[in-house]
């Protein structure tokens, strides 16, 4: 089995990707990030998933962006309410989030030999982020490609993102063919203090009218009802 590193936050996208990257027949290495977000319920999320879908070993590292701020996720800026799908970059977008966590996923996985690394970017419900998007992905793998050992020595390092063109209906249906427990992912960006959803945030919207979509109720709402 070869091994691979999956960017494993708790949330929704990133449960079905370890899911993918496992069902691939790769040993699956997570790794979590503990950045200050508001919304750490996710890295309790993140180990609930770990366990469910019994992949190889799970990392917990802490990086504080919270102490630059400059998002409602890391600073104080209030998350925006039932405002799905506004125009401009949200201020939930975290400065440089996905180039820091995949600069450490690729020095992970450097220190493993491996040469793949998933994460669950999308670019179809992406709200906004721009480093959510293919030209993102493509320019990030040209340059782990550039700036690593492994690969000026000629591996073909990857970045593989197999959500990046996925709606989230399809990306739930993909899922529950793998098996994937949604009731014990974790994607509200203003939880309460038990990890309750919000409901109201673009990720829970996003979440909840993709399940309604499918004929289902969010299983995490089931479970933690009002």
């Amino acid at each position: 089995m070869r091994p691979a590193v999956v960017l494993l936050s708790g949330g929704l996208d990133s449960a079905v990707v370890a899911a993918h990257a496992r069902d691939q027949g790769f040993k699956v290495h997570a790794l979590t990030i503990s950045y200050g977000q508001r919304h750490r319920h996710e890295l309790v999320a993140a180990e609930r998933v770990f366990r469910s879908l019994q992949l190889s070993s799970h990392q917990n590292i802490e990086i504080p962006l919270d102490a630059f701020g400059g998002s409602a996720l890391t600073g104080d800026i209030d998350v925006p309410k039932d405002q799905e799908g506004s125009p401009g970059i949200p201020v939930t977008y975290v400065p440089a989030r996905n180039t820091v966590f995949l600069s450490l996923a690729l020095a992970y996985a450097e220190t493993l030999g491996s040469t793949d690394l998933f994460c669950g970017v999308n670019a179809v419900d992406y709200s906004g982020y721009p480093d959510c998007r293919p030209e993102f992905i493509e320019a990030f793998q040209a340059m782990a490609r550039l700036g690593t050992k492994i690969g000026v020595e000629g591996a073909q390092i990857t970045i593989h993102a197999p959500l990046l063109e996925m709606t989230k209906p399809e990306i739930i249906q993909l899922g529950l063919r793998m098996g994937v427990d949604f009731s014990q992912t974790h994607s509200c960006y203003d939880p309460g203090l038990e990890g309750e959803p919000c409901r109201h945030c673009d990720s829970c919207l996003i979440r909840m009218k993709a399940f309604l979509s499918l004929g289902m109720e969010d299983p995490v709402l089931v479970r933690t009802p009002t």
